[in-house]
Order: C-alpha cells, then sequence, then structure tokens
C-alpha cells in the first residue's frame, strides 16, 4: 500500500501537533537538581575508605577543594583543622563499615556537625564513578538539603550497646560449639540431645563431663539425671549407648571446652554491661513505678535476662528508652541482643 504523504495539520496558532506535544512534554519535566537552593553553604562531603578519604569543601574556600587524607589519627586531625580554616561547620560521610568511626570522632571533637547517611540513600555519580567524584557529589547534596542524618546515642549509651553487641557475638560463637557437640555425640549414635531439651543444662553438661572423664556405663550416667527432667532414666540411659569413636570423642572435648570458655566471656560481657548501666541517671523512681513482673521467671530466681532481680529494676530505671531488655543468657545459647537497638 502507498504510504501516507499527507502534511501534519496545521491547529489554531500554527503549530504543528508533533511538536506543540514535544513543548508541553518538556514543560512539565521538573527543575534538575543543580537548580536547587543551597540551605547549607558552609557544608563538606567525606568518601570514607579503609586507608584514604577523600574531602571536598565548596570551590571557593580553597584552591584545592579536593583533598585525600590517610586514616592514621594524626591525618584525620589535619584534615578537620583544614576544614575549620575553611569555613566548614557541617560535613556529611555515609556510614561504611565501622570505616567511618574515627572519621565521625575527629569531626565531633573539632566541633563540626556530622551528617551520618546510610548508603543505600544516597545517589550514585552519573558516569564513571570514582572517590573524587564521590565526596564532590556527598558535599552538594548535602548543601542542598537532601541528606538525612541517620540517629546515633550518647557515648554512655554507645559504650553499653558496643558491649552488647560483643556479648551478642560471643553468645552465636558459644552456640555453634553446641551444635558441634550434638554433631559428635550423633556420630557415637549417642542420642542425649534428642532426649533432653539443652545439652547446656544442669543435666546436659553433668553427662557430656562424665563421658569425658572417661565413664560408659549408661547406667551410672543417667543418674547425673535431674529429677526435673522429663525423661525416664531408663530412657535416657538407653539413648547413652554408642560407640565410643576416640576422634568423636576427642571433638566432643574440644567443643566442650570451647563452650566453657565463651560461657566465662559472656558473663564478663554481662558483668560488665551492668556496670555501664549503673552509671546512667535514675529516670524513673523503682519503687514509684516498679518495673512489670518477668512472668518466665519465679520468684528468689533469676530474670530471664539472666540478671538478678535487684540488677533488672535498676537497669530498667536507668537505660534510656531506646535500649529495650537485655535478652539471652548464659544457658540459654540462642542469638540474642538489644532489642531496642539497632
Amino acid at each position: 500500500m502507498p504510504k501516507n504523504n499527507r502534511p501534519p495539520v496545521e491547529p489554531v496558532g500554527g503549530k504543528v501537533e508533533g511538536a506543540d506535544r514535544k513543548v508541553r512534554k518538556q514543560k512539565g519535566k521538573p527543575a534538575g537538581a543543580r537548580d536547587k537552593p543551597v540551605l547549607e553553604e558552609n557544608a563538606a562531603g567525606i568518601d570514607v575508605g579503609a586507608r584514604e578519604i577523600y574531602v571536598a569543601v565548596p570551590a571557593d574556600r580553597d584552591d584545592e577543594p579536593v583533598r585525600s587524607y590517610a586514616t592514621f589519627t594524626g591525618d584525620l586531625a589535619e584534615m578537620a583543622k583544614w576544614l575549620l580554616g575553611s569555613g566548614i561547620t557541617t560535613a556529611a560521610l555515609e556510614s561504611t563499615g565501622v570505616y567511618w568511626i574515627p572519621v565521625y570522632d575527629a569531626l565531633e571533637a573539632a566541633g563540626i556537625r556530622v551528617c551520618l547517611v546510610d548508603a543505600r540513600g544516597m545517589r550514585n555519580v552519573p558516569g564513571k564513578r570514582t572517590d573524587w567524584h564521590e565526596c564532590q557529589w556527598i558535599q552538594y547534596l548535602h548543601s542542598v538539603g537532601l541528606l538525612r542524618a541517620a540517629f546515633r546515642p550518647e557515648a554512655a549509651v554507645r559504650a553499653v550497646r558496643t558491649v552488647a553487641r560483643h556479648r551478642d557475638e560471643l553468645v552465636a560463637m558459644a552456640s555453634q560449639h553446641v551444635q558441634h557437640m550434638q554433631k559428635a555425640m550423633t556420630q557415637m549414635n549417642v542420642q542425649l540431645h534428642n532426649v533432653i531439651s539443652d545439652i547446656t543444662g544442669q543435666t546436659g553438661l553433668a553427662i557430656v563431663d562424665a563421658i569425658l572423664e572417661g565413664q560408659r556405663d549408661p547406667a551410672k550416667l543417667a543418674e547425673l539425671r535431674n529429677p526435673h527432667i522429663k525423661a525416664s532414666v531408663e530412657t535416657i540411659r538407653k539413648s547413652l549407648e554408642g560407640n565410643w569413636r576416640p576422634e568423636h570423642l576427642f571433638t566432643l572435648g574440644q567443643s566442650r571446652r570451647m563452650f566453657g570458655l565463651y560461657r566465662e566471656q559472656v558473663a564478663a560481657c554481662e558483668a560488665e554491661i551492668e556496670r555501664l548501666v549503673t552509671g546512667f541517671p535514675p529516670r524513673v523512681d523503682p519503687g514509684v513505678k516498679p518495673p512489670p513482673p518477668d512472668r518466665k521467671a519465679k520468684a528468689g530466681t533469676k530474670a530471664a535476662g539472666g540478671c538478678p532481680a535487684k540488677a533488672r529494676q535498676r537497669e530498667s530505671a536507668r537505660l534510656p528508652k531506646r535500649t529495650g531488655r537485655l535478652a539471652g543468657s548464659t544457658t540459654g545459647w540462642s542469638r540474642t541482643s538489644f532489642s531496642g537497638w539497632t
């Protein structure tokens, strides 16, 4: 069929219909990011790395507005001095791993307001992305107010959080060694961990320690059963009939010793957390407004957090509202943390 060679229809006003649509489309586009007003005139941008950081200031503040510094303490102090000399009052940086923490501390000590930004909320540099471009892009976004600062608690709360997170990692490592003990017993066809709910309890550790000391008689091992265990003595005796391979006994002993070591370190962390918590000024009076009772703990026993009841009251009265309650204990070996912190 022949092509339609008719000219475009001339609308009223003399404009071509297609061209008019294109003009309307261009008018509807939002203004570019570069047209936004500057809200922070004294803003700097920092791209943080493990060995080197790049710092950008407004172009009119220095003949060399982009500089690089090493991550040594002296170099960070020199960077802060240069920023103050350039009239910088606020600086933005990404929360890259833990590398941002020394930079943040150096800027905070120099009196510079820090805007800590989540890397996921940043817009990438168009085209080739390098550290030199990245710091300038961060500086620009911070100057026009497009970055949202992340929350960082006060120093005393950060100290408690650091020890609590370390305790959480120790609990996770200890739980791995519990799994190793279960694996060694399974390979010897010792089904103790399928009969009692927790081999790290009183009955489980007593039987494991007796096995490592050389006891192989299932009847005598079953006598170590705690009266509160639901499984009968006969069931426990049958579960302790194994082949006692020496290589599996070796791995069982290694895992048992490592578990004991981590349990000691977790207990030390809990003591340090309690010491740090007592430094907080009381926010409520436990006598006037006591904490709610712990339904998982009996009267006169330890609370679910592994802390005595009086210590739990002090903790609830002193900790800020964002901290939450210490979860987990030295006997419940699952990965736990301060529930209110991220």
